[in-house]
């Protein structure tokens, strides 16, 4: 008897494959708990880090989601134009953009509070197992990070 032969490039080996339909599988669910706050899940990701702290530069805000800033500057302008945050020159460098929630985007933290939970539960997915992938992810994206800046090559 011959051993399998495992073909390396079949569709369900590929990392990227499985990383891009749970991509899609788990923003699927976001999406119904984000829309009765106004919130795209970009734009969710935005107002997470600016309830950790606010006022923030757009470049802090950028480093800390992994967006450049042709990425980011959109999502802050509909976020402003929704009343949730406002963009204002730095008064120690007027280059750089300052982002602060206003108190209507302060507020809506508290019904956000409720989204964490009802992903778990929507998922049925132990918190532990969640946690776990988190952890693995944060892992690989790090290393594709550090391959990317190294220039790591086949």
């Amino acid at each position: 008897m011959h051993p399998a032969i495992v073909d390396p490039l079949a569709l369900d080996r590929q990392v990227c494959f499985a990383l891009a339909v749970t991509n899609r599988a788990v923003l699927a669910v976001y999406r119904p708990l984000l829309e009765p706050m106004g919130l795209t899940h970009p734009q969710y990701l935005v107002m997470l880090a600016l309830w950790e702290q606010s006022p923030r530069s757009v470049k802090n805000i950028g480093s800390a989601l992994t967006l450049d800033s042709p990425t980011l500057s959109p999502l802050l302008k509909r976020l402003e134009a929704s009343g949730l945050l406002e963009r204002t020159r730095s008064v120690s460098d007027e280059r750089q953009l300052d982002i602060a929630l206003t108190e209507r985007g302060a507020a809506l933290r508290k019904e956000a509070e409720k989204i964490p939970a009802a992903v778990v539960a929507r998922l049925g997915v132990d918190l532990s197992v969640l946690e776990e992938l988190r952890a693995v992810l944060t892992r690989v994206n790090n290393a594709a990070l550090d391959a990317k800046e190294t220039g790591a090559q086949i």
